[in-house]
């Protein structure tokens, strides 16, 4: 037990997001709309957050890079987010690599995704395909991910060398999946682990059968990131279980961290939660350690590392 250490190098957080709610419109977060959240109640994050909160986050924990993930901006001007997170970027020195906004069945997709790909920053674009409960997928029910126009506009992304995110729950990763394997070109990233919203033995098993049915896929990889629950404290506890299980079915190689703030800053600071990543993935060869934190995502996004 003696060689269990936990990881000590450069970390590329996978997953964040930043927002200035003065300057920017973002309809799910102005003060009199409320969305459905897997995280219940997120009054807490309706205020800005800022390049400088994200860079006081980060202080002292050897974040050399990141990648900003698109934080549903005004679907009206796609673009202008990607115009804000470059020239903070350049200011600032993160993130080196983004995620875009791309409504892929919009009549303008194609366009829209050569606009996103011209920026040097853009590595991938995300639009959430929605879908229902479970049971409604279990009984059959399809998301975008099935619809004729939808597909159309993810066959694209290859030829502009873009990624494609996907946020769904891990029921409907088997449609994700067949996704996949109809565009084996396309890399597909997971997000929030496949979005486990809760930690009974019955979802975790179901989840665990979903995750080794799409790591089948070799163009498929995953995020470690979004692992808080609703109504439940923030512990390592919660988590040791489903990030090793993520390690184990995809391969260190194919998983990486992400923090998700400042969205899961309301259950945890920043040091809280990567020490707690930092713990779980201590039992892992110091290789291992080095994929899931830094070697992954340097691979996927190739971000630019800020200067130290």
């Amino acid at each position: 037990m003696s060689d269990i250490r936990p990881y000590a190098g450069d970390i590329i957080d996978a997953h964040h997001h930043v927002w200035d709610l003065e300057r920017n419109h973002y309809p799910w977060l102005t003060p009199e709309v409320t969305v459905p959240h897997r995280y219940g109640d997120y009054s807490a994050i309706k205020r800005s957050y800022l390049p400088a909160d994200y860079l006081a986050d980060i202080a002292g924990h050897r974040i050399v890079s990141s990648v900003y993930m698109e934080a549903e901006w005004d679907p009206r001007d796609p673009v202008g987010e990607t115009r804000y997170i470059a020239s903070i970027a350049a200011e600032s020195g993160y993130p080196g690599a983004m995620v875009a906004q791309a409504w892929l069945d919009a009549p303008d997709a194609a366009a829209l995704l050569s606009a996103q790909a011209s920026f040097p920053l853009v590595r991938s674009v995300r639009h959430k395909p929605g879908g229902g409960s479970r049971t409604e997928a279990l009984a059959g029910r399809r998301t975008l991910m099935s619809d004729p126009a939808w597909r159309a506009g993810y066959g694209l992304l290859a030829s502009h060398g873009l990624h494609f995110e996907l946020q769904s729950p891990w029921w409907n990763l088997d449609e994700a999946a067949e996704l996949a394997g109809d565009h084996p070109d396309t890399l597909l990233v997971i997000n929030h682990a496949g979005v486990l919203l809760d930690r009974s033995a019955e979802t975790v098993d179901g989840w665990r059968r979903a995750l080794e049915r799409i790591a089948a896929r070799p163009n498929v990889v995953i995020k470690a990131s979004g692992l808080c629950v609703e109504g439940v404290p923030f512990s390592t506890g919660l988590n040791r279980e489903v990030v090793l299980d993520m390690v184990r079915i995809f391969g260190a190689d194919r998983v990486m961290f992400g923090s998700n703030f400042p969205v899961d800053g309301m259950f945890a600071s920043y040091g809280r939660l990567l020490d707690s990543f930092l713990d779980i993935t201590s039992v892992l060869t110091p290789a291992e350690q080095s994929a899931v934190f830094f070697a992954t995502a340097d691979r996927v996004y190739r971000p630019v590392i800020a200067a130290r």
